[in-house]
C-alpha cells in the first residue's frame, strides 16, 4: 500500500501494479481496491499498463476530509495523476465512471483516454421520480447513522434481490459494505445527483478518446444509456460486452480495456 495526499490534506491509499502508461481506476459505490474483482483485474491488466488501484475517500484504508465536494474527489485522482508522472488513462465502473467522466472534463490534458462502463444513468421518467424518492430516503437513513439500511435501501434500488441481500447479510464483506454506507451520498447525491438522466449536454463537451461499455445480459437500461452517451460524446466508441451484467467480469473487460488503450 502507498499513500499520497490529496489537495486538502487527505490520504489516499492506493496499490500500484505492472509498469508503462498509468490507468487509473475508479470505483463506483460502495466499491474498495480490496473488492474481489480488482485485483484480478490489476492483475490481467499489469503486463500492460502502471495500473493504480485506489480506495476513494471514506473507504479503505483512504481517510476522508468533510465537508465532501465532487471537485475535491477530482483532486484525489488529480493527486494520484500527479504522482504518476501527470498524464494518465482513467477507467471508471458505474458511479465511478460518472466521477471519472468529471474527472476528464476538469483535468483536460491530464487525462489521455477515458473507459466507463455501465455508468447508471437513466432517462426514463418514472425512475426519475423513484430515485428522487430514494435520495430523500437514503439521506434520512444516513443522517440518522442507519448505515445497514442505507445500504440495504441501496442495493434494493440497484435491483439486488431480497435473497442476495440476506446472504450478503451473512458474509465476510457485509461489515465492510455498511462501514462505506456514508459515502453512498457522495456517489448518489453529488456525483449522479438528483437529475439522473444522461448529461448530454455536458458529454459533448468531452473531447478525449472515450470508450462507453455495457454488457447485454444486465438491466436493459444500461445499454441505452450507453448508447445516448456514446452518441453525444464526439470522439467515443460503444462496446457491448457480451454475457456480461453490472459486476462485469475481469477477464471480459481487460481485454476491451488492453485493446482501447493500447489502440491509437
Amino acid at each position: 500500500m502507498q499513500i499520497v495526499y490529496s489537495n486538502d490534506g487527505t490520504a489516499i491509499a492506493f496499490d500500484k501494479y505492472g509498469k508503462g502508461p498509468v490507468i487509473i481506476l475508479v470505483d463506483g459505490a460502495t466499491e474498495t481496491r480490496s473488492s474481489p474483482s480488482k485485483p484480478v483485474l490489476c492483475k490481467l491488466l499489469e503486463p500492460y499498463f502502471t495500473v493504480i488501484n485506489y480506495d476513494r475517500r471514506g473507504r479503505g484504508d483512504s481517510l476522508d476530509t468533510l465537508p465532501y465536494s465532487v471537485m475535491r474527489e477530482i483532486e484525489d485522482i488529480e493527486a494520484i495523476a500527479d504522482f504518476a508522472g501527470g498524464t494518465v488513462y482513467l477507467y471508471g465502473h458505474s458511479s465511478g465512471g460518472a466521477l471519472a467522466m468529471e474527472a476528464a472534463l476538469t483535468l483536460n490534458s491530464k487525462i489521455k483516454k477515458l473507459a466507463v462502463y455501465e455508468v447508471p444513468y437513466n432517462d426514463d421518467p418514472a425512475i426519475l421520480h423513484a430515485w428522487k424518492y430514494y435520495l430523500k430516503q437514503l439521506s434520512l437513513a444516513l443522517s440518522e447513522k442507519r448505515n445497514e439500511e442505507a445500504i440495504t435501501m441501496f442495493m434494493k434500488f440497484a435491483g439486488v434481490s431480497d435473497d442476495q441481500i440476506s446472504s450478503m447479510g451473512s458474509s465476510s464483506y457485509w461489515k465492510a459494505f455498511t462501514a462505506s454506507a456514508p459515502t453512498l451520498a457522495y456517489d448518489n447525491l453529488f456525483i449522479l445527483g438528483e437529475d439522473l438522466s444522461v448529461p448530454k449536454d455536458k458529454a459533448k463537451s468531452l473531447s478525449i478518446p472515450t470508450l462507453i461499455m455495457s454488457g447485454n445480459a444486465g438491466n436493459k437500461f444500461m445499454g441505452i444509456t450507453a448508447s445516448a452517451l456514446s452518441a453525444a460524446i464526439p470522439n467515443s466508441k460503444l462496446l457491448i460486452l457480451e454475457g456480461q451484467n453490472h459486476a462485469v467480469s475481469p477477464e471480459k473487460l481487460a481485454p476491451a480495456l488492453i485493446d482501447f488503450f493500447t489502440s491509437f
